[in-house]
């Protein structure tokens, strides 16, 4: 029995990692059973059938879990945008940022494709990548003439996973950073404003100090595990100026003496970030119940 991580699914197979080799794995018939699925990021036991291949026994206690793309104990959440193609949205990255949150993943936020733009958008996603820094967020905003090394190793140690909605250099950020990969990217739709899906399967690369995951683009982000009561804890000003609300339960809507609204007409909360947590809870708030 030998300890080691996937670092690649397809097809039911697992590439596992044990102490530098590769191994090829299946889970054991009673996983399905007990309804366990492996997925890339786990810490797995596995029993050798020949040197090559093995099947997996047992899957370690996960620290966190990305549901969809299915990645385990991640490190970093690293949110990419791109500033223009398609164009950059604060309600978008704060739709990705209150996922990340909601499984417990640290978030970092970083906007490609400086490169193409103007002196005047590249003065304005300045200006709100600020508002994400004094909250707390570590940004980049980088672009073709940014070393790729420089980027990466910035990122904090273990497992890193890229994600965002198609077509914003996810891949081509991979590509420059380990050209020998060779990942498929595809040019923007003009019509839908977004990419293709190019990535169709989830994969960790080596970095420096850990592992690096591209996965398949976003169309939609789903919602559906947030209770309305929890949203606020996803947006960290919010969350912090709560505290001093009157009311407990305070959903910082039309409550009297709510500190988040005061905030916000103080400009101590952007106006942006709050509008953003009115829109999502209103959108949790409609959901229709599944049975």
């Amino acid at each position: 029995m030998k300890t080691g991580q996937i670092i690649k699914s397809l097809s039911g197979v697992y590439r596992v990692e044990v102490d530098g080799e590769q191994f090829d794995a299946k889970p054991r018939g009673l996983f399905r059973k007990k309804q366990i699925t492996p997925v890339v990021g786990d810490i797995v036991d596995i029993d050798f059938e020949t040197h090559a291949e093995g099947y997996i026994q047992h899957v370690h206690t996960r620290k966190n879990e990305l549901k969809r793309p299915p990645v385990s104990n991640i490190d970093v959440l690293v949110i990419v945008m791109s500033a223009v193609e398609p164009d950059f949205s604060t309600q978008l990255l704060d739709r990705f940022l209150v996922i990340a949150h909601s499984y417990h993943l640290s978030p970092r936020i970083v906007i490609t494709k400086k490169d193409l733009t103007n002196e005047t958008q590249r003065a304005e996603i300045e200006r709100l990548l600020a508002v994400y820094q004094r909250i707390g967020y570590d940004t980049q905003f980088v672009g073709k003439e940014d070393d790729a090394q420089a980027i990466f190793n910035e990122w904090q140690p273990g497992i890193a996973v890229l994600s965002g909605q198609s077509g914003v250099g996810k891949s081509t950020l991979l590509n420059s950073y380990c050209p020998e990969l060779a990942l498929e990217t595809n040019s923007i739709s003009q019509s839908l404003n977004r990419g293709r899906h190019t990535t169709r399967h989830v994969e960790l690369y080596p970095r420096a100090n850990g592992y690096i995951a591209d996965t398949p683009g976003f169309s939609a982000l789903d919602f559906d595990h947030i209770d309305k009561q929890d949203l606020d804890d996803y947006f960290i000003e919010i969350s912090e100026a709560s505290e001093q609300c009157k009311f407990r339960d305070c959903s910082h809507t039309n409550e009297p003496k709510c500190h988040v609204k005061a905030m916000v007409e103080a400009g101590e909360i952007a106006d942006f970030r709050y509008q953003h947590y009115e829109q999502l809870l209103q959108e949790i708030s409609n959901r229709k119940v599944r049975y």
